[in-house]
């Protein structure tokens, strides 16, 4: 293959791609910075209603105090209501959403059995500080009957996720792919630091709107760029890496949160963090196969004249070597054309998504796979998400959350190719089904113990998650691969819209959203099992090779030219995250 040949003249690996390759995982930081940013910007803290006139005593069941900052940090949202005596004499009850004027009460106690006016805040409300100095709730006032609008946020935010992959990543490949990772990189910049001087919510929805399609186009593209400069030997190690630097992002945003309580300065802080990429990223080169594919022979040849000299290495190589495959598919299609022009022309089939449901197995097996997707991407933002309100120290469990995936990754891309997909893919879902489901009987005072197990949910929700691209394109044959994946991507995206309104679910129960994902990544678990195994099968090219996996024994080719196949069908993996 001209291809490989070039990363063997050149390396798969070395001086010149090591640079460009760590540079673009640095900038992808900011991927996993922005995605998960408003753990901490649309954090509620404990509140009351403000009631007129100066508060002299304040009660809450045996607790005392002088005024409501004192006793705010103790109270429980389903707790009863603080009972406040002001200068002028007058007893309220304060609760999150309404407050009640005592009628001529007799004295000052916690227990009243009479009459009350009851009266709405009207907007008026008091904000516990000690860990939350503001945010987006406190200085919008997003509670009672605007609680719905910071719950907005996420939803909004992933919306703008979905519409920048597909915007970006079809821009890509008209333009450039270097031009399309300047533009987002200084996007996410300006757009990060411009969300911090909102005037009002709506400003910082559009905003933040406009911050994921950046931030969802630069994992797009900076996947394919980086692929595009690495060798099948290393493609698949550097593919997990990028997934490695958005968990980092995760990681930043707790260590962020916790030093930072303010949501503009925090915000700004966030934005910033990568700006050094775009200091150099501007002296980033096109891919040398964009340039090709464009007819840039020119510019391609003094990259590659680059990349040896960069690498200490001679060039030999030309750039019109890389010509080659297209010659010979030029001449096979030249051929091909007068071969059809001799005998009747046969009408072409059109396939659509129903090819995907031919028959009952592929039905079942496309329904498994859109279950993994949807789960995939739902677990990994409901684990993330979801981390801050499992107990304990909400920073360090966002960070742990965020580490966590570090090994995962290792350990998905070690397994699948030795025991195989369906083998890594089905007990890591498993794994994550009863670690979810074990929370139910934590007792509520061993926050360790549940976090412990939430950390083991996500951790093989990451490995399902980094497999599933591959392994739906050996699943599935040549005519409707592309149509597999790409309504499997939608399925994922539909995962990460949904995550958000889960995790909202812990006003009903704390580990609602764990139990949810946990009876549905067991369930699919199940399922995946009924998957055929992939690993070392040659990729089906008809329904009918597709259909016949798992029940024929066929002859398995691990030659390097199939393996290079799936390497290059990683070109889209991080689409799904993004």
């Amino acid at each position: 293959m001209t291809v490989e040949r070039m990363f063997d003249e050149y390396g798969h690996f070395k001086r010149f791609q090591a640079c460009l390759y760590f540079a673009a995982v640095f900038q992808a930081t900011s991927c996993g910075i922005h995605y998960l940013a408003s753990v901490f910007l649309v954090e509620t803290p404990n509140f009351v209603c403000s009631v007129p006139g100066n508060i002299t005593d304040v009660l809450y069941g045996n607790i005392t105090g002088s005024s409501l900052e004192s006793v705010l940090p103790v109270i429980k949202p389903a707790g009863g209501p603080l009972v406040v005596r002001t200068s002028e004499g007058e007893q309220w009850e304060l609760s999150r959403c309404r407050s009640a004027l005592r009628i001529n009460p007799q004295d000052f106690a916690y227990d009243y059995y009479g009459n009350k006016t009851m009266k709405d805040c009207s907007g008026n409300f008091v904000y516990d500080h000690t860990e939350v100095h503001n945010s987006i709730v406190t200085d919008w006032d997003l509670v009672c009957e605007n609680e719905w609008l910071a719950k907005l946020c996420q939803p909004t935010f992933m919306l703008g996720v979905l519409v920048g992959a597909l915007l970006f990543g079809d821009i890509a490949d008209r333009i450039g792919r270097v031009k399309i990772l300047m533009i987002t990189s200084l996007c996410q910049f300006a757009l990060g630091v411009a969300v911090a001087f909102s005037l009002n919510y709506y400003f910082f929805v559009v905003l933040r709107f406009l911050l994921a399609m950046a931030s969802s186009g630069y994992l797009v593209v900076v996947f394919v760029y980086v692929t595009e400069f690495t060798g099948s030997k290393v493609r698949t190690w550097t593919s997990m890496h990028i997934h490695a630097a958005f968990a980092v992002g995760i990681m930043v945003v707790a260590l962020m949160g916790y030093l930072v309580r303010v949501w503009w300065i925090y915000q700004i802080i966030l934005s910033i963090c990568t700006s050094p990429f775009l200091l150099f990223c501007w002296k980033f080169p096109e891919t040398p196969f964009y340039l090709m594919a464009k007819g840039r022979y020119q510019e391609a040849q003094a990259l590659l004249d680059t990349i040896a000299r960069f690498n200490g290495l001679e060039c030999r190589l030309k750039a019109e070597d890389l010509l080659e495959p297209m010659k010979s598919e030029n001449g096979k299609a030249l051929l091909e054309k007068e071969e059809k022009e001799e005998r009747p022309a046969q009408p072409e089939k059109k396939l659509s998504i129903l090819d995907l449901f031919c028959s009952w197995r592929m039905a079942g097996r496309t329904c498994t796979v859109w279950a993994i997707w949807f789960i995939g991407s739902l677990g990994y933002y409901v684990f993330s998400l979801g981390s801050v309100n499992l107990g304990g120290n909400q920073y360090v469990n966002l960070f742990l959350a965020g580490a966590v995936e570090l090994p995962s990754y290792l350990v998905g891309c070690f397994a699948m190719d030795r025991i195989g997909r369906k083998k890594t893919c089905a007990p890591a879902l498993l794994l994550a089904g009863v670690a979810c489901m074990l929370i139910i009987v934590v007792p509520a005072e061993i926050d360790s113990l549940a976090i412990a197990l939430s950390m083991i949910g996500k951790f093989a929700v990451a490995i399902a998650f980094g497999l599933i691209y591959l392994y739906t394109c050996e699943l599935y044959p040549t005519v409707i691969r592309t149509l597999a994946v790409g309504s499997g991507s939608m399925m994922c995206r539909v995962g990460s819209i949904v995550a958000p309104f889960c995790v909202y679910l812990v006003d009903v129960w704390v580990y609602l959203p764990q139990l949810i994902v946990g009876i549905l990544a067991f369930a699919i678990g199940v399922l995946t099992l009924l998957l055929p195994e992939t690993l070392g099968e040659p990729l089906p090219t008809t329904l009918e090779e597709a259909e016949s996996l798992g029940s024929n024994p066929r002859k398995k080719n691990s030659s390097p030219g199939n393996k290079d196949a799936g390497d290059g069908m990683e070109l889209n993996q991080h689409e799904a995250k993004a």
